[in-house]
């Protein structure tokens, strides 16, 4: 599909669909896409999950610094490839979050920690880099910290009318079909009808008061959003016909 593109500038707080692909500049390694062709080539193709372009909201942490700032000076359909340094990105490593921490600590599991482990310490989740002497070396450092990455770029499309922000909006918080997404705006109203395999989602009361949130943010004139759920008794099975019933009651007594 071809894109026109647009000189308009980017505003903070403007909801576009990007595509996107990233990699690690000095390795090549891949780290994610929003394009299957791309997962396909380089070997991180995932099937069970949906490649699509990602809804961001400019300037607004969506992403990591370094997009943002190349979101704002991008053109709708221009494919853009940009380095993003490690003040932009996961920030550089600090030797002050590498931790030396009694193996002890790690109760009945300590002895299957091994190098290359992640480890969850009072909360914080790190990487083992050394075990010996009774004691684990955890790096807390983001494994990305002090990289510098690369990254192609693609505003695919300006979200402008309120439906489209709406249907999106929901989306960013339920992983469902845009088919299976029903809502109406009435006047300054949004209902939204939920399809039922939602109902038992871990978090729904979240998603619910995210979705409210944001909606109220990026759709002017909005005061009120409805969720509706519908339960349906399940119907009753039909009852044979009584024909058809002394029918079968006749040939028992024959057979016997």
């Amino acid at each position: 599909m071809a894109y026109l593109c647009s000189k308009l500038a980017l505003e903070t707080g403007t909801l576009v669909l990007v595509n996107l692909t990233g990699k690690v500049k000095d390795t090549n390694e891949p780290l994610e896409t929003t394009v299957e062709e791309e997962a396909k080539a380089l070997g991180i193709y995932d099937p069970s999950r949906r490649y699509e372009p990602r809804l961001v909201s400019v300037g607004e942490g969506w992403v990591i610094p370094g997009l943002d700032d190349a979101l704002k000076q991008a053109s709708v359909g221009e494919k853009v490839n940009i380095d993003i340094p490690p003040e932009k990105a996961f920030g550089q490593r600090d030797a002050s979050k590498i931790k030396l921490i009694p193996l002890r600590k790690f109760g009945e599991k300590a002895h299957e920690i091994a190098v290359g482990d992640e480890v969850e310490v009072e909360g914080r989740v790190g990487v083992v880099r050394f075990v010996g002497s009774g004691r684990v070396q955890v790096d807390f450092n983001h494994r990305l910290a002090g990289k510098v990455l690369t990254y192609t770029i693609e505003v695919v499309k300006k979200l402008e009318e309120p439906a489209e922000k709406i249907l999106y909006l929901i989306r960013r918080w339920l992983n469902i079909d845009e088919k299976k997404i029903s809502f109406a705006i009435e006047g300054n109203i949004v209902k939204i009808q939920l399809p039922e395999e939602t109902y038992l989602f871990e978090g729904l009361q979240i998603s619910k008061r995210g979705i409210s949130r944001d909606i109220f943010k990026y759709v002017s004139g909005v005061e009120k959003v409805v969720f509706i759920e519908e339960y349906q008794a399940e119907k009753k099975k039909e009852e044979k016909p009584q024909q058809e019933v002394k029918k079968i009651e006749s040939q028992k007594t024959e057979d016997h």
